[in-house]
């Protein structure tokens, strides 16, 4: 049996009989489909969405942005569901590489459908194409091949029977997920064809728990039960696997302690006293001091960015192993580690059954809990500093107002600027969803579509955006889309007047901050050190449609949390911040290149000092 339907039409029809397993729980894949229409895909997409109610779409405002909208979504639900996004041929198709390399590099799923140049290229050159001398078969969609997990292009009708499954198949590969593209030439997605019925059937995709090999497992116990510091450093698979039940309990009866990356921040409560917190160059003064001593680390689901290993500049211990367990074989054999290439839940289940009689030494128990404590003291002492009326407040007073007002199950999403390392030191996590952090790729722009992505994907919960000035400016428009589809967030919008996060890095290799304020330029001596910019955020975000309410310290910040929560559509909280108070960082490194020449004086001392910091970087053979 066959149905006659256009490419377009039968693309929809097919994704939306794709359900995913888990555990014995199932649900529909996809959540609908973001989408700005051009004539690239409004005769085929287009007219198939028009046709399908049944798989939502959404209008958007910015291509960039709709796809960090799915990807929060996709982060939300433990990459156990996903979203579609389309667009035209060229800007609209390019607008969404950003996006990609963002998913992919996060590895989180996004479906992207942008159009293409005509299959049959009669009418070539067409409106937004690009034209080479050496081939015609190539378009800007081939832009999307390195950022993306799987790319393909429907240049056939019968083409779409055989790319759909295969979509399915990377979308749903806990390894191997990211940004899957389909390019569809705009003439092709209006062509019809006998597709065959069963492409259109119900189709369950069972994610598996793959199991350690026995062997392996079995060294790795040992190694455990051998080692005197043990720590645990749980990455963004923890959450990804559901894991974070049995890590507490793996963390409870064996005393290892366990210190998390931007991604797997919320693994452990922040109170248990076997956590130490964030930990690499970010990270807090004792889980970098238990860092630097352990003699095995057990990195669960994480991939070792350079922020994790403090540009591996910690694990100073000359006996240091690694334990790697890990759903990707890259990051499992990663430091010349013993490779446990497994679902993270599967895997502790087993290794806490091998160590049912293991724990650390009482001492050594002792230690990490009193750590715990004392960071946790070490946060509310920063917390409360600034607590007065100065104007404008500390950025980390900002955040803890925001992290006593949540409760436990609410979202708090950054993704770049300053914040994310106070964040990471700072925050008192509560839930596994409690800490969304976009810090693979961290994008500016990412967070307000984020916020939009994650209340869509978990509507139970209240969702908090913070969001730097320079963020905002890059990418607001998805206030208009939650206005429009009635869906309520808050934004903490911070002014400092500048891009904070790089000024303070400038800052640190000499550079003194230069091209980071936002400034007029001075005409006497050329720079952009006049005046600051008389920028209304404020105002410009209530002409898009937001309710708005300004404070200016602790007090007005706390009774404006409460007003926004009883608000029924997106508020910004406007507060202006201070540039230059930051949250110190402490004895962890991360690797920026500094001129080796200079006539600076403030260049040279960076320079010297980076010189001295290379000499702690190690090879992990």
């Amino acid at each position: 049996m066959s149905v006659r339907l256009t490419v377009a039409q039968a693309t929809i029809a097919f994704l939306k009989n794709q359900y995913i397993e888990r555990d014995g729980l199932e649900a529909p894949y996809f959540g609908g489909c973001f989408g700005i229409f051009g004539h690239g895909n409004v005769a085929g997409i287009g007219q198939a969405l028009q046709e399908n109610p049944d798989f939502r779409y959404y209008q958007c405002r910015n291509e960039q942005s709709m796809v960090h909208t799915a990807v929060a979504y996709a982060k939300v639900k433990n990459r156990m569901g996903a979203m579609v996004c389309t667009s035209s041929i060229g800007p609209g198709a390019t607008n969404m590489i950003t996006g990609a390399a963002l998913a992919t590099i996060n590895r989180l799923p996004v479906l992207l459908l942008p159009g293409d140049i005509f299959a049959s290229r009669e009418p070539s050159p067409v409106l937004q194409q690009l034209e080479s001398a050496g081939t015609q078969d190539i378009s800007v969609n081939d832009c999307f091949k390195p950022v993306s997990k799987y790319w393909d292009r429907i240049s056939r009708p019968e083409q779409l029977i055989y790319a759909l499954p295969e979509v399915m198949r990377v979308l749903t590969s806990q390894a191997e997920m990211g940004a899957v593209t389909l390019s569809m030439p705009q003439d092709i997605q209006t062509h019809a064809y006998d597709f065959p019925e069963s492409l259109f059937r119900k189709r369950v995709w069972n994610i598996a728990r793959p199991r350690p090999d026995l062997k392996q497992l079995d060294k790795a116990a040992q190694w455990i039960r051998s080692s005197k510091q043990p720590v645990i450093v749980a990455g963004g698979g923890v959450i990804y696997s559901d894991a974070c039940d049995i890590l507490h309990e793996f963390a409870s009866q064996t005393g290892i302690p366990v210190g998390e990356t931007f991604a797997g921040k919320g693994s452990v409560r922040f109170d248990r006293p076997y956590s130490i917190g964030g930990l690499g160059a970010t990270g807090t003064k004792y889980a970098i001091d238990i860092a630097n001593e352990a003699d095995l680390i057990i990195g669960i689901g994480t991939r070792y960015s350079d922020f994790t290993t403090a540009s591996k500049s910690i694990f100073k211990n000359p006996s240091i192993r690694f334990i790697n367990i890990n759903i990707n074989e890259l990051d499992s054999f990663k430091h010349a580690a013993l490779p446990l290439t497994a679902d993270a839940k599967a895997t502790l289940e087993e290794l806490f059954s091998l160590l049912q009689d293991y724990s650390v030494a009482p001492d050594y128990r002792q230690r990490v809990a009193k750590i715990n404590k004392d960071w946790d003291q070490e946060v509310s002492r920063v917390y409360a500093e600034g607590n007065s009326t100065i104007v404008p407040i500390d950025q980390a007073v900002v955040i803890g107002a925001l992290n006593s007002f949540m409760d436990d199950r609410d979202v708090m999403i950054n993704a770049s600027g300053s914040a994310p390392g106070d964040l990471h030191k700072l925050w008192r996590a509560t839930d596994p969803k409690n800490f969304h952090l976009e810090y693979g790729f961290s994008c500016m722009g990412y967070e307000i579509a984020a916020g939009l992505g994650a209340k869509m994907a978990d509507p139970s919960r209240e969702v908090y955006v913070l969001c730097g000035d320079g963020g905002y400016l890059m990418n607001n428009h998805e206030i208009v889309t939650a206005i429009q589809e009635g869906i309520k967030f808050t934004i903490l919008l911070l002014n400092n007047n500048g891009y904070a996060s790089i000024g303070g890095l400038s800052e640190s290799i000499g550079s003194e901050r230069f091209g980071t304020r936002y400034q007029y330029r001075d005409e006497n001596t050329g720079q952009l050190s006049g005046d600051f910019l008389p920028v209304d955020l404020a105002t410009n975000a209530q002409s898009l449609g937001a309710a708005v309410i300004k404070a200016t310290d602790k007090s007005s910040l706390d009774a404006a949390l409460a007003q926004a929560k009883g608000n029924d559509k997106t508020t910004v909280i406007y507060i202006e911040t201070s540039l230059y108070r930051t949250v110190k960082g402490y004895h962890a490194w991360w690797e920026v290149p500094v001129a080796e020449v200079s006539t600076s004086a403030s260049t040279q001392k960076a320079y010297e000092t980076f010189k001295k910091n290379k000499k702690q970087q190690r090879i992990f053979l």
